[in-house]
């Protein structure tokens, strides 16, 4: 395409579709859009204002990201993992970022350590925000748990962490940033992680990390205590909005 020249129909629509699967994905990863709810086209073709076909794609991007379940002739919902799949989950998260943590004290630079101090502090100033009861990280770079991966050097683990599950882990772990005093405690752990780095400890990072992602498990089963263990969440319009 020639500088200048309009954008083509084509672009428009990709345009259109990685718009609508980025905030669509954002909305099922902080919990506004239900686990377990049934994804109505229509009302989101209106409400984002595109037609059927980059909602659509978009939508086969967030199955690819196993935050959908697309069956034939039944349509598409929000996933919704029973309480044994949460358990793996956690279990792959447990053992295989207490590793990265473990790499990471390895292969961490004085300046690698200084750039999770300053994404620590970017991240009290919003739990202070949310006076103590919210730690939500954003995706990529500014999530402490993605820069540990990074940190690890090790590509194949890069792959299984913040490839296709990244996204279905992070929708858990934002449960488990909203419980009371969880917030404080977890923002504490991260610290401490980020010490054991720096020392270049990496029997103790992975002591930290492990048990770090074992604590939330078990604020996040807690928290899920009571509730149907097939799902999670009762079904409910994928337009509605609860937030948090």
């Amino acid at each position: 395409m020639k500088v200048g020249s309009a954008p083509t129909l084509t672009s428009k629509s990709s345009t259109l579709a990685d718009d609508v699967f980025e905030q669509l994905r954002a909305s099922i990863v902080k919990g506004e859009l239900t686990p377990g709810s049934k994804i109505n086209e229509p009302h989101l073709s209106k409400q984002h204002g595109i037609s059927r076909g980059p909602l659509r794609e978009a939508i086969r991007r967030l199955e690819g990201c196993k935050l959908v379940e697309i069956k034939p002739n039944v349509g598409a919902n929000i996933v919704s993992l029973d309480i044994p799949q949460v358990i793996e989950i956690y279990e792959i998260r447990e053992s295989l970022e207490g590793l990265a943590s473990r790499l990471a004290a390895l292969n961490a630079s004085t300046e690698d350590c200084e750039k999770l101090r300053s994404l620590l502090t970017e991240h009290e100033r919003h739990i202070h925000s949310q006076n103590g009861h919210r730690y939500y990280q954003r995706e990529g770079d500014l999530d402490f748990h993605f820069q540990i991966v990074q940190l690890s050097r090790n590509s194949r683990l890069f792959d299984i962490l913040c490839g296709e599950l990244y996204h279905l882990m992070r929708m858990y772990r934002v449960q488990t940033a909203n419980e009371p005093s969880r917030p404080v405690q977890a923002f504490k752990e991260h610290h401490q992680i980020v010490d054991a780095i720096e020392q270049g400890d990496g029997e103790l990072a992975e002591l930290l990390m492990n048990r770090h992602i074992s604590t939330a498990r078990k604020a996040l089963l807690a928290r899920l205590d009571g509730k149907p263990q097939t799902k999670f969440c009762e079904n409910a319009d994928a337009g509605a909005s609860a937030h948090q």
